[in-house]
């Protein structure tokens, strides 16, 4: 049986140009996939007619008509209120709809967020949706972090919660019965942070989460546990320093190595190494950040994401949903019940004094 994924064809900086084959690739890829192409019929469709799609895969995609689009710079209740045939709204009523399993749009992150919030509402047991995504580590692998800025004040069970939903997409995604779980301090040591974060080591040590105690940023990297928790504020100021400094390094090695002929002779060289270091570093590879706590499965798309980039984000939320995301999380918090009580006690009657 297919599994149908919704795609927002006319999100992000280059819509049909970039998200369309990226579709063609990933239906290749996988040939239990289907897709629906939601947006403006006509460019998507010249998109189709440019890749020259073979016959047995245009059999499994469909052009879902949608007239609107969000633009990138448009505020998110704007487009929550006024834009209802857009190609976001449209591609995330679908999974509402149960006509897709999932859905992937690289449009404004903003408006991506308050419309699946609006439509498709938190599972039972979860306050708010995080965003989460993959970060690369020293040893090839991979460490998963939430949230990345969707959640800028949380109190200690919005962490509890990230921990479990976490815990549950990499357990899903990964096969890994019980993943790490480590909470991102300003010191490994039970004494550092603030009240709100050492309430929330608490909690997770209580709970059946496989909680490893604080980490330090760069623990990330390291590789040294699965799943790490944060607020929003704190994630999306580590995600984009990361990104800065990887682009940092790419720029000065450049520089570095076209400064005179000898040096860009030595690049020649060199050059395996690079690639090398190019390919393991890649962003694109880890492109696709998972609105996770939703009832449905989102999955936010860099907007400036080329063909290869967005068709890694189709992946995750093919993997997402195949591997049964909504259900493993469902499972976890009915597990963790008691400690989701305990935390909301503690929310609510032990914040500290201003």
């Amino acid at each position: 049986m297919a599994l149908s994924v919704a795609i927002d064809c006319m999100g992000g900086d280059h819509g049909p140009s970039v998200t369309v084959p990226a579709a063609l690739a990933c239906l290749q890829a996988h040939p239990e996939l289907s897709l629906i192409l939601v947006g403006r019929t006509e460019p998507i469709e010249a998109a189709l007619r440019e890749a020259k799609v073979p016959a047995v895969l245009r059999s499994r995609l469909r052009v879902h008509l949608a007239s609107e689009v969000v633009e990138m710079d448009e505020a998110p209740a704007q487009a929550l209120r006024r834009k209802k045939d857009s190609s976001m709204r449209v591609a995330i009523d679908l999974v509402k709809a149960g006509e897709a399993a999932a859905c992937v749009s690289a449009g404004n992150t903003g408006a991506l967020m308050a419309t699946a919030r609006f439509v498709l509402s938190t599972l039972p047991g979860i306050d708010r949706p995080a965003i989460i995504s993959a970060m690369p580590t020293m040893s090839g692998g991979q460490t998963w972090v939430l949230d990345l800025g969707a959640n800028v004040d949380c109190t200690p069970q919005h962490l509890l919660q990230f921990g479990i939903m976490g815990a549950s997409l990499v357990s899903s995604l990964e096969g890994k019965e019980r993943p790490t779980v480590g909470l991102l301090n300003i010191g490994e040591e039970s004494i550092k942070g603030n009240e709100a974060v050492k309430q929330a080591a608490e909690l997770l040590r209580a709970s059946d989460l496989n909680f490893i105690g604080n980490v330090e940023g760069d623990s990330i990297y390291r590789g040294v546990v699965d799943v790490v928790v944060c607020d929003g504020f704190v994630g999306n100021v580590m995600l984009k320093t990361a990104e800065g400094l990887v682009q940092m390094i790419r720029t000065a090695l450049r520089d570095e190595f076209s400064r005179n002929p000898f040096r860009r002779l030595a690049a020649l060289f060199a050059l395996p190494v690079l690639n090398a270091f190019r390919r393991r570093f890649d962003h694109r590879r880890y492109n696709g950040a998972t609105l996770v706590g939703l009832r449905g499965i989102v999955v936010k798309s860099h907007g400036s994401a080329d063909a290869f980039a967005f068709e890694q984000a189709i992946h995750r939320a093919f993997e997402e949903a195949r591997n049964g995301l909504l259900e493993r999380i469902a499972s976890r918090l009915s597990a963790s019940a008691m400690y989701v009580d305990q935390a909301s006690t503690v929310s609510t009657t032990e914040q500290p004094e201003s």
